[in-house]
């Protein structure tokens, strides 16, 4: 299995090159040079298996000879064995063919954990083997922040530095970062929004010297082992109802264009998906893109949903790559063009994303007043992330065709919204009672590239 670029000017990779590169030395993100296809009867063969199981047997195509069976069995097994419930992405019925997909049983109760945790197995791995180290730097708008310092932690071959929006993610979003202890981690909170910490991150990977001092690699969403262990709750859902015998839908509250893409490429290798739904809450740039209006950057506004609150999806880029031809040329035009404010999709183009996902949009009046009402009808208290999905969902269900929304963080992570809707102010699970009581660590710095650059450069460990 090899690796390209979607803006067509970076090197072909083998898959624990392309891990540990990140983003393309193009600026480009990486792309299987080829989705590897199964039969209906290979699907269905993988049903009733263990989810550990099935994400071997999902993601190994992708893998090549990167890594042995029983090596990757072995990391998988380690990845999910801090997970709190069995089936790891359980299933909830809210409705008559609506169900919440359950991604918060993790550490960091979000469904970050279940890439960060695989990818923390797979690079330590990795770096072991050639006797290496790296520096990770990571943009977060509050779960991939604290999923990548769980899953990183005290490892012996990797420093890891967190770019967050100071002020602009919840306080158990920001104390599960800053309160690791370990010497190999560091939160530093930018005064800025999500895309001045992405585009800051962008920027280090486009300095080839910086990025090669520091030997840089990033875990974001723009990795593309990030979206290839997300590929697998698509498959462990959709065959626990009925799949490939019949078809269903998912509605996925998104930012970064990540976690729907992992499930474009589910479609892609087989998986019957009838829709891929896009859920945005107020800061509705995909929703309006595919509705016709282009993809031009305006104000992030905040909200409750604070990992929604995005302007620049980086994943969003792979989706043109594909809507385009495969046009690295192409797309390469469209990010200079975003650079600059923003870009209209031609016809074509749009007619392909159209024809792969639906979208929607919440405000925060109607997030809050599905949380309250989904409480009410089903007894399921949701994160305002999850309650987009699911008020999107119930307006473009198809009500023959079963639909998961997925549920991306537990309530707990984000207490005061869930208090305003519902009354109840979520617990946080046994594991963190004490969050709240933990030292914190955390540099408070500038949005200024050059003092991120010079910060990271002082604390790495060389």
């Amino acid at each position: 299995m090899r690796y390209i670029s979607t803006r067509g000017a970076a090197p072909e990779l083998p898959f624990d090159d392309t891990m540990l590169t990140g983003l393309a030395r193009d600026g480009g993100l990486y792309v299987p040079a080829a989705i590897p296809q199964l039969t209906s009867a290979e699907i269905a063969a993988l049903g009733g298996l263990s989810y550990e199981d099935l994400a071997l047997r999902v993601m190994t195509p992708f893998i090549g000879d990167s890594f042995g069976e029983s090596e990757l069995t072995d990391l998988i097994a380690r990845a999910y064995s801090g997970f709190d419930h069995v089936a790891r992405a359980p299933l909830v019925q809210l409705d008559t063919n609506h169900f919440l997909l359950e991604l918060f049983h993790g550490p960091t109760l979000a469904f970050k954990d279940f890439a960060m945790q695989l990818i923390g197995q797979l690079f330590q791995a990795v770096l072991a083997r050639r006797g290496e180290r790296v520096t990770i730097v990571g943009a977060t708008s509050g779960d991939t922040g604290s999923a990548a310092i769980e899953a990183f932690r005290g490892l012996d071959n990797v420093d890891v530095f967190i770019l967050f929006p100071h002020g602009r993610v919840s306080e158990v979003q920001r104390r599960q970062m800053t309160t690791p202890a370990e010497a190999n981690v560091h939160a530093l909170a930018v005064d800025g929004d999500f895309d001045d910490c992405q585009g800051a991150l962008k920027a280090m990977f486009n300095d080839f010297a910086f990025r090669d001092e520091v030997r840089l690699a990033g875990v974001n969403s723009i990795n593309w082992a990030r979206v290839l262990a997300q590929v697998v709750y698509y498959f462990s859902s959709a065959l626990s109802l009925g799949a490939p015998h019949r078809p269903v839908s998912f509605t996925v509250p998104t930012g970064n264009f990540g976690d729907i893409f992992a499930g474009h490429v589910a479609r892609c290798m087989g998986l019957p998906i009838d829709r891929l739904v896009a859920a945005t809450n107020q800061n509705d740039i995909l929703h309006r893109c595919l509705s016709g209006q282009g993809y031009h950057k305006g104000q992030v506004v905040p909200s409750i949903s604070p990992s929604m609150d995005i302007q620049v999806s980086s994943n969003f880029e792979r989706a043109l790559f594909d809507a385009y031809g495969r046009d690295g040329k192409a797309v390469a035009q469209l990010m200079e063009e975003l650079s600059l404010g923003g870009f209209d999709v031609s016809q074509g183009a749009l007619e392909y994303l159209r024809e792969q996902f639906d979208s929607g949009r919440a405000s925060e009046q109607e997030t809050l007043a599905t949380i309250r009402r989904v409480r009410e009808e089903s007894g399921e208290l949701l994160c305002p992330h999850s309650a987009v999905g699911v008020k999107v969902a119930e307006e473009l269900r198809d009500p023959d065709v079963p639909m998961i929304t997925l549920a991306t963080a537990h309530p707990a992570k984000f207490p005061d919204a869930v208090e305003q809707a519902s009354g109840i102010r979520p617990p946080l699970p046994a594991h963190m009672q004490d969050l709240f009581e933990r030292p914190e660590r955390v540099t408070r710095i500038g949005n200024d590239l050059g003092a991120l650059k010079a910060h990271i450069r002082e604390h790495v460990q060389r």
